[in-house]
């Protein structure tokens, strides 16, 4: 399927899903699937400004990336950090040439493999909701098409997120984020017992459970809860490995 078509495809299920009741967290997720597969980069992350302004971590396609985030959020810096600041795009297409601006980050992400990252803002004209932030192994090949996809992919994000704050309240909304974190918790604790059961690392473990829930259409975190209830034979997700 051309890349065009799979573009167009995307965009339909990501407005299809903004018209009835929606999970936002659950949106934001396809949506970073969505951008891993539409444009040139690896891994992909959304961080969630609260009402006092405090970044976390929503979502994430790699335990790598959900790291790099916790640790501009520690440092209160990044590009990442940055772009939800400033409410800019921030361009690093050679993690080597960041050191000095942000040694820490550019250390940690270039010692888990990445070269170049690029920070989305997440805004719906005076409104700062957070940030999109794409990963890649590469060094920086972006171009201005791609840049405006990865643009439209956070603006859904942001109008899927404020949206559901205007109809439900933002206590529903951080209820929502709160379920999301207290689910990555499980999730810790499924990706340590596949990791036991198939003597994997822990990133193989979490690509095993996330891909067993996509191609099974469940979600994360109930696959996730079934592997830590022992409701579920581990051995169906460890043999469904790519």
């Amino acid at each position: 399927m051309s890349r065009e078509r799979r573009l167009v495809e995307a965009f339909v299920q990501l407005a299809d899903s903004l018209v009835e009741e929606y999970d936002p967290v659950d949106v934001v997720q396809e949506l970073l699937d969505r951008a891993v597969d539409l444009l040139p980069v690896d891994t992909a992350a959304v961080l969630l400004a609260g009402e006092d302004g405090e970044l976390k971590v929503l979502a994430s396609t790699s335990e790598a990336t959900r790291w790099l985030e916790l640790l501009q959020i520690q440092a209160q810096d990044g590009p990442c950090v940055q772009s939800y600041r400033d409410s800019e795009q921030v361009i690093v297409e050679d993690l080597e040439e960041a050191r000095d601006r942000w040694p820490a980050f550019a250390k940690q992400a270039l010692l888990e493999g990445f070269q170049s990252v690029y920070a989305l803002p997440l805004r719906l004209r005076a409104d700062r909701v957070g940030a999109l932030n794409l990963f890649s192994t590469g060094e920086g090949n972006m171009t201005e098409d791609d840049l405006l996809v990865g643009q439209a992919l956070a603006d859904i994000a942001s109008i899927a997120i404020l949206q559901a704050r205007l109809l439900a309240g933002h206590r529903t909304v951080n209820g929502q984020l709160q379920s999301a974190l207290q689910s990555r918790v499980v999730i810790e604790q499924a990706k340590g017992i596949l990791a036991a059961h198939g003597d994997l690392d822990p990133e193989t473990a979490f690509d095993a459970l996330r891909g067993y829930a996509r191609n099974t259409r469940g979600r994360l975190p109930d696959l996730a809860r079934a592997v830590v209830d022992r409701t579920i034979d581990v051995s169906k997700i460890l043999d469904r490995r790519p």
